[in-house]
């Protein structure tokens, strides 16, 4: 019995054997050529040049003479104690009840079509809370005091009111260009 166990081992064994034999020849097709071939182009190309690296300049030294040279915690330009205050009268009105399209900022604000009746030219002006107003010469937007001054096809002139960064006002104008 063990002999006979034995014999059917070899034989299974073998029987083993031969089947890996038959699977490494069946995936040893020419399924892979074409990267065989890539492999073989890149090793024929002629090896690149690296550049050489960059001369290194010796670090030089500074001493500071403080008698010659001028305080490095001073200003480097003059600086005067007070600023001059420019006031030219030009503020704007505190006294105007505010409109609805100045709570917006200004780049926030879209030209999208206007209107014209009798000669008169209304603008349409959408806002970020998804509202379209109607809007003419006169009328005022955007958070630095714009009023309105000319409505074309295209834009909507803006004059507004800005700080100059002195303690005054200066005005500006933008355009508020029609978008497609």
């Amino acid at each position: 019995m063990l002999n006979e166990l034995h014999t059917i081992v070899k034989r299974s064994s073998f029987v083993l054997q031969l089947c890996s034999v038959l699977l490494l020849v069946a995936c040893s097709g020419d399924q892979h050529d074409d990267l065989n071939t890539y492999v073989d182009e890149v090793k024929s190309r002629k090896p690149g040049r690296i550049k050489g690296l960059p001369e290194i300049k010796p670090y030089e030294s500074f001493t500071y003479d403080h008698s010659v040279l001028r305080d490095p915690f001073s200003p480097f330009v003059e600086v005067e104690d007070e600023q001059q205050v420019v006031d030219d009268g030009m503020r704007p009105d505190s006294n105007r009840k505010r409109e609805a399209l100045e709570q917006f900022p200004l780049d926030s604000l879209v030209f999208v079509g206007h209107l014209e009746r009798n000669g008169k030219r209304w603008a349409l002006v959408s806002a970020p809370d998804d509202t379209v107003y109607r809007v003419q010469p006169g009328n005022h937007l955007g958070q630095n005091y714009g009023e309105i001054l000319l409505i074309s096809e295209t834009t909507i002139k803006i004059k507004e009111i800005i700080p100059n960064g002195t303690g005054g006002w200066a005005d500006r104008e933008v355009v508020l260009q029609l978008t497609e």
